[in-house]
């Protein structure tokens, strides 16, 4: 009876485990298919890029598509498909690392297998109005655009102008002004990439910001779309801040 009760606890302590390491991440957040932990706003409240999550917690999950911010204002995440792009400024160049060892202040992801394709006609041709194709494209394939969802893109814009962030705040409290100032811009001209995005109306400050480069402050629009780039010809990923389409391009909306 006693080796019975033993096996027992044995057992159910393997199953605790195993539950334990597949576990929803520690106060992350769930709207639709989409997950979402920590958020910019924080960053202004606090004046510091805390971590808030580890992205090993994501070890082992297949179809992950994630981006956000390494702590510290120290680089950029970008996962496709379940493998991680995290680059960071080192010197007059960057370096791209490929494991999960790293924190994020904020971070967004799915986990989604299935996509359905919708080419980007030729009147799409930058950034805000991207932002409205995926959003009428979403409507018309019975996407619930009043919550966040995800949608990937294929294809080889004409141009694209992102950024890595990098620590410029000389150990100061972080402002608006000094996270604007902490990012190494870079172009990507003619090359063919894979794209990662999350569209959010009601979520600015969170894992969206309010406006954008693309976006501007008193352009009558807000910003409602996140976006970071993996190059398939170059290292080149991280967020997207402005996009010049060429023909060709593909949209993919959850199916």
């Amino acid at each position: 009876m006693k080796k019975i009760l033993v096996i027992g606890i044995a057992a159910a302590l393997a199953i605790g485990m195993i539950v334990t390491a597949y576990a929803a991440i520690v106060g992350a957040k769930k709207e639709g298919a989409v997950e979402y932990v920590g958020a910019q706003k924080e960053i202004f409240k606090t004046g510091k890029a805390a971590s808030v999550v580890n992205l090993e917690e994501l070890a082992g999950k297949k179809g992950v598509f994630a981006i956000g911010p390494i702590d510290g204002l120290d680089g950029e995440i970008t996962i496709f498909d379940s493998k991680p792009y995290i680059t960071k400024v080192r010197g007059n160049d960057y370096t791209v690392d490929k494991t999960l060892k790293h924190g994020a202040i904020f971070l967004v992801w799915t986990e989604q297998a299935n996509w359905v394709d919708f080419p980007l006609p030729a009147s799409v041709k930058g950034y805000a109005d991207l932002q409205k194709f995926i959003k009428e494209q979403a409507q018309k394939a019975g996407v619930d655009v009043t919550k966040p969802f995800p949608f990937l893109m294929a294809g080889t814009p004409t141009e694209i102008k992102w950024h890595i962030n990098v620590d410029r705040t000389e150990g100061k409290p972080i402002t608006k002004e000094l996270f604007a100032k902490s990012k190494q811009g870079y172009v990507e001209k003619n090359e063919p990439v894979d794209i990662i995005g999350f569209y959010a109306e009601g979520h600015p400050g969170e894992f969206i910001s309010q406006y954008a480069p693309a976006i501007k402050e008193g352009s009558g629009m807000q910003n409602f779309i996140h976006i970071h780039l993996v190059s398939k010809t170059s290292k080149a990923a991280g967020h997207i801040d402005d996009i010049t389409f060429g023909d060709g391009m593909v949209l993919r909306l959850p199916k």
